[in-house]
């Protein structure tokens, strides 16, 4: 039997970069109270998933997961599990209704109330905290931050946008954003404490808006590129409808923002776009990356695409893959279309596309994507770029795994680098999600 303490805790953390930010909330918020991370699960006598709910696959391995745990509490009593985040918020009592070997849920506003609800599972109740609190940002907690090169930073919480597909609006509430000054303040501590990069989080990150002190989302950013020079930013997620002019004439400007915009459009259709209430047209998106390119001929985009919304047929379907044509995006996250119950699709339009179809234009769409992405990392061959060392290689130590300013992966001999060095190397090879190089100096 293994010795665990009562107080140690292990979260699994599913979905989304603000997911993993939350996860570092979190573990800060309970080490306040007492409590100590384990390393891994068999360790711990507190079992947190911190959930996603945008996706149906994530929402069914956390049902796995919880299958798994279901077992372990059969046998060790005084396990105590928790779900948090976006399942149980969007999923509500039914959810733990339907979990009975779970102790406890509680959403993305209520985790300043964890360490008391474990506390009370401990003494055998069940509890749900499932409210909203549209002031809560989080702002002023330290969270617990795994690595030293990279770190994550919410800068707004919510979405007020109404996408018909999306749950985020129901599992993250209302758009607040983070004060101007906390911001900033906060990038300059992770630059003291040799973070070599910072990426600024938002659901909809264009519509941060600092009311108090009358900066939106291209003042913070120019304001944090300039407090902090020596350390690369980056950004996500962007809306089409809200990114401006202005903003990206400071990305351009300012040599430590990271040349890389990822602006989902999910259809090439006007009419599926309409359908999804994503709030543009096709020739509206198009014209953004106009503006965009006009600005920054080198920038990288990449995009969110989903294939076999309702209703969508065959030409709309190729309106889709002559929007990948025109645009040439260097990446994309691509899936076909599962309704989330619950969400306007769900509860306005019929899923009437077969689930086969569905696929069969997933595919076409990706293996578009993976030609576009060779042909255009390809490009590289024979550059030198600056790549920020982030790991050693998954295949061998002996090589290194990093990041361009575009957000490109190269993989290259490591010689006497290690990961948080900023290296020149140069692209030998690439294949249609990574580069191969060489450092040279």
């Amino acid at each position: 039997m293994v010795d665990r303490s009562p107080t140690s805790f292990f979260i699994h953390t599913f979905g989304c970069q603000m997911n993993q930010a939350d996860t570092e909330i979190v573990t800060a918020l309970l080490g306040a109270d007492g409590y100590e991370p384990a390393q891994d699960e068999e360790a711990a006598g507190i079992v947190l998933l911190n959930s996603c709910a945008v996706r149906e696959n994530a929402v069914d391995r956390i049902g796995n997961f919880l299958q798994q745990l279901k077992g372990r509490k059969r046998k060790e009593r005084s396990l105590v599990i928790g779900v948090i985040g976006c399942v149980p918020q969007f999923e509500k009592q039914p959810f733990f209704d339907a979990h009975p070997w779970v102790d406890f849920v509680a959403g993305p506003d209520n985790y300043r109330s964890l360490s008391s609800m474990i506390a009370s599972a401990r003494e055998g109740a069940r509890l749900s905290k499932l409210d909203y609190d549209h002031r809560e940002t989080y702002a002023g907690i330290d969270p617990v931050r795994s690595g030293r090169i990279g770190a994550f930073l919410p800068v707004m919480r919510g979405c007020n946008n109404s996408c018909a597909f999306c749950v985020v609006p129901v599992t993250r509430g209302r758009e607040r954003s983070v004060p101007f000054r906390r911001v900033v303040d906060e990038t300059r501590r992770l630059a003291d404490s040799g973070f070599r990069e910072v990426t600024l989080l938002g659901q909809n990150v264009n519509s941060y808006l600092d009311t108090a002190e009358g900066h939106d989302f291209a003042g913070l950013l120019d304001a944090v590129s300039c407090a902090v020079p020596g350390m690369r930013i980056r950004f996500t997620t962007s809306h089409p409808k809200d990114i401006s002019e202005r903003l990206v004439r400071v990305i351009a400007d300012r040599p430590n923002i990271c040349r890389h915009i990822h602006l989902p459009v999910q259809s090439g259709s006007t009419r599926i776009l309409q359908l999804m209430r994503r709030g543009h047209t096709r020739e509206e998106y198009l014209r953004k990356i106009d503006m965009i390119r006009a600005i920054m001929p080198d920038v990288a985009l990449t995009t969110d695409l989903i294939s076999g919304f309702c209703t969508e047929t065959d030409g709309e379907h190729r309106e889709t893959l002559s929007l990948m044509e025109e645009v040439r995006f260097d990446s994309s996250f691509m899936f076909y279309y599962s309704v989330r119950p619950g969400t306007w699709a769900d509860r306005n339009l019929s899923d009437d596309v077969p689930e086969g179809v569905k696929k069969a234009r997933l595919q076409e769409v990706i293996e578009l994507q993976n030609a576009i992405s060779l042909e255009r990392y390809r490009q590289d061959a024979g550059r030198t770029v600056e790549v920020l060392a982030e790991s050693e290689s998954r295949r061998a130590d002996s090589r290194l795994m990093g990041r361009t300013g575009s957000n490109r992966a190269v993989v290259f001999d490591r010689g006497g680098f290690n990961p948080g060095d900023l290296v020149r190397v140069r692209i030998t090879d690439a294949t249609s999600a990574t580069l191969v190089g060489e450092a040279v100096g």
